[in-house]
C-alpha cells in the first residue's frame, strides 16, 4: 500500500512540473527541472510501469484509500469553509 502510493505521488509530482512549466512560465523556481518535459514524462512512465506490476489488489486498496480521503477533505471543508462563514475570512 505504502509503494503504491508513494510511486502515485511522484506520478502527480512529475505531472505538476510539466503543468507548471506550461501555465505559469514565468514563475521564480529556487531549483530547475532539467530536460523538461523529457524527464517529467519518462518519470510518468517508470512510476506508472512499477504500479502496474504491483497487481490488482494494491490498485484497488488505492482507489479506495483516495476516495475515502475525497470524502473526507469535502466533509471537512464543506464544514470548515471560511467562505461559509464570511466573518471569518480575514482571520
Amino acid at each position: 500500500m505504502t509503494t503504491i502510493g508513494t510511486l502515485f505521488a511522484f506520478v502527480i509530482v512529475c505531472a505538476a512540473v510539466c503543468i507548471m512549466r506550461r501555465t505559469n512560465p514565468e514563475a521564480s523556481r529556487p531549483f530547475r527541472t532539467p530536460w523538461v518535459p523529457g524527464a517529467p514524462v519518462l518519470g510518468i512512465l517508470v512510476n506508472f510501469s512499477m504500479m502496474y506490476s504491483l497487481g490488482a489488489m494494491n490498485w484497488l486498496r488505492l482507489i479506495i484509500w483516495l476516495a475515502l480521503g475525497r470524502i473526507i477533505y469535502f466533509t471537512y471543508s464543506r464544514h470548515h469553509s471560511r467562505l461559509q462563514n464570511p466573518s471569518q475570512l480575514w482571520r
